[in-house]
């Protein structure tokens, strides 16, 4: 909740980037979009609410910021993310990391990125928001639901449908260790 993403997201969603006062170079090579600075500007809001309101209502701005995101939390996971779940679940499970293809779209002041994950020749997440890094969660967070249903055993049978069903290698032995025999 703490880390410099999940701060930059947040200020993003308040829109804190086009209220920030910027240098004519910063503003022009896109600080209005840096996730660092982004962070630091939130932290300031709060430090601002906490220096005029006191500690009740600068509890209240963060929890309120934070409200919907609590639940999200991966459990057990500490600090991992999406992207760092799905790259644990498929190299574990399918022995292949996840490719992301990632386009940019509209003016230098106002980029919307979009992200896809691809994994076995086929897209298993999508993902649109105001950063590469954004985009690239939220794909992996569809990609992660997508492909957590298709791997839980239920007979064979692909969990998406009209999916084919994932044909999934036994974990084959480091290169020069045989696999041991009872004989």
């Amino acid at each position: 909740m703490v880390r410099a993403s999940a701060l930059a997201d947040m200020a993003t969603e308040l829109h804190l980037g086009e209220a920030l006062l910027l240098g004519k170079g910063e503003d022009t090579s896109g600080g209005r979009e840096k996730p660092s600075i982004l962070a630091d500007a939130l932290e300031a809001v709060i430090g601002a609410v906490y220096l005029d309101g006191g500690w009740a209502a600068a509890e209240e701005l963060v929890m309120a910021l934070v409200r919907g995101r609590i639940s999200d939390l991966p459990g057990g996971q500490g600090d991992q993310d999406d992207k760092s779940r799905l790259q644990e679940l498929t190299t574990r499970r399918l022995h292949q990391p996840p490719h992301y293809t990632v386009e940019e779209t509209g003016p230098e002041h106002d980029k919307t990125f979009r992200a896809e994950v691809v994994l076995l020749g086929r897209t298993w997440g999508e993902g649109t928001g105001r950063s590469k890094k954004q985009a690239e969660q939220i794909a992996a967070r569809a990609a992660l639901t997508a492909l957590t249903a298709e791997l839980e055993p239920d007979g064979g049978a692909p969990a998406v449908p009209g999916a084919p069903p994932l044909r999934l290698a036994p974990p084959a032995p480091p290169a020069g260790i045989e696999e041991a025999t009872d004989g």
